[in-house]
């Protein structure tokens, strides 16, 4: 018993060392937002796809829509990733990704089949990726960004 809390203890103290990091907290933040990050720009690259996305999900001006999405995304996420207020950027994105989620994976409206799988899972994704946010806020605003 006592050599298995001893190994436990000693594994914790190894990764917790790892993890804590400043470059894996930055890596992790980076892959927390990435999404975030890589659609603006995708959004950039191909503006009428993007207003045909606005366009597709009834969020009109489509073009008004696309900008506000892409300055949006990217602000919230470098607040994120660079630690300036990053519990709202955190919050901001969580409440983003609930509302995008119940806009886009209306998984609930769609015959039963692949596509209703596909739209299901991406659905709880996205309340994961929520909840992570959600964590990442609350961990900054009670043991602060370093």
């Amino acid at each position: 018993m006592t050599y298995h809390s001893s190994t436990t203890t000693k594994l914790k103290t190894g990764l917790a060392g790892i993890v804590a990091t400043p470059a894996v907290r930055k890596v992790s933040l980076l892959a927390l937002c990435a999404a975030y990050i890589q659609g603006p720009l995708t959004k950039i690259v191909d503006f009428n796809g993007a207003m045909a996305e606005m366009d597709h999900f009834g969020l009109h001006p489509a073009a008004v829509f696309a900008v506000i999405v892409i300055i949006f995304e990217l602000t919230a996420s470098a607040m994120v990733v660079s630690g300036f207020l990053r519990w709202a950027g955190a919050m901001a994105l969580a409440g983003f990704t609930v509302i995008a989620t119940l806009i886009a994976l209306r998984f609930w409206e769609m015959a039963p089949g692949m596509d209703r799988m596909m739209a299901t899972n991406a659905f709880f994704e996205h309340l994961g990726l929520a909840g992570a946010f959600v964590f990442v806020s609350a961990y900054d605003l009670t043991k602060g960004a370093k």
